[in-house]
């Protein structure tokens, strides 16, 4: 089996933050970033735009801003190469507008009709978007805000072979536009920055149900087990076992089991998934 990542992450961090010119939300919770934490501008540039750094709990920080969609990125690593984790703070958008917190790694199941490559994934960081989550959960508590906390699953571009997060402010104008939104998205990322590496559930592959699985969201929030990627019941059909070997591989933790949101599965769905998990050899548990 092709090795994308290694299972021995490199403890010296280097982390890359970054948001883009095109997304208000982006601009709100970077505003929100460098008021919380000192970050030093730097001589280098990006895209026409300044380059800044900080030191975060043993963590080297670049902050760096785009001028395209941060979907479109699939050329930031060579850029700044090194990092052993990239984190895109952004908006998220739905037709429903509601207010939500979310995290997520990015990545392709099928064709990229959003940005990356087709059928790639990019490397997820289970115990990082862990943290990221239980923190937006704590801001939405303390600051009493009127938002759903949620993972996403898998979804959209870049498809990177670095460990990439999303950390996210949605779902409409008015949500992203809302600073005390804005402000605990920030404050979870600089925590999620901060104490990298540090979470010890273990990490799983997440199958089924809805794009905001609340299954796995309650799971994670309970400490039962960091999930890595997750697969919706929409993209069950495209997923075969190739693409689950990706899951496994593309995980910066080892993937303990599979997790099975099983009547969040299509019925003319489950063999051929049941096959290719076989193929696998992953254990798995329905929920």
């Amino acid at each position: 089996m092709e090795t994308f990542f290694s299972k021995q992450p490199n403890f010296t961090g280097m982390i890359l933050l970054v948001h883009s010119t095109q997304d208000i939300a982006g601009i709100n919770i970077a505003k929100q970033i460098l008021q919380r934490h000192t970050f030093t501008k730097t001589d280098q540039t990006f895209q026409d735009n300044p380059v800044y750094t900080a030191g975060i709990n043993q963590q080297t920080v670049t902050f760096v801003t785009l001028t395209e969609e941060a979907v479109n990125a699939q050329n930031l690593p060579e850029n700044f190469p090194n990092h052993n984790l990239i984190i895109f703070i952004s908006r998220h958008s739905s037709q429903s507008g509601k207010p939500t917190l979310s995290v997520h790694t990015p990545g392709n199941f099928a064709d990229a009709e959003l940005g990356g490559l087709p059928k790639t994934l990019s490397v997820s960081p289970a115990n990082a978007m862990h943290t990221a989550l239980k923190a937006l959960s704590r801001q939405k508590q303390e600051k009493q805000l009127n938002y759903e906390v949620s993972y996403e699953c898998t979804h959209h571009g870049p498809s990177l072979n670095v460990p990439t997060m999303f950390v996210e402010l949605g779902s409409s104008p008015t949500q992203w536009n809302d600073l005390d939104a804005a402000d605990a998205v920030a404050q979870a990322t600089l925590e999620t920055i901060a104490n990298f590496h540090n979470s010890t559930s273990p990490a799983v592959l997440g199958i089924g149900g809805t794009h905001y699985n609340q299954k796995f969201t309650k799971m994670a929030l309970n400490d039962e087990a960091a999930f890595g990627h997750m697969i919706p019941k929409y993209a069950i059909s495209t997923v075969d076992a190739p693409i689950l070997k990706q899951c496994i591989q593309k995980t910066v933790e080892k993937i303990e089991y599979a997790i099975l949101d099983w009547k969040g599965i299509k019925s003319q769905d489950k063999p051929n998934l049941l096959a290719a998990l076989q193929e696998t050899r992953l254990t798995i548990k329905k929920v």
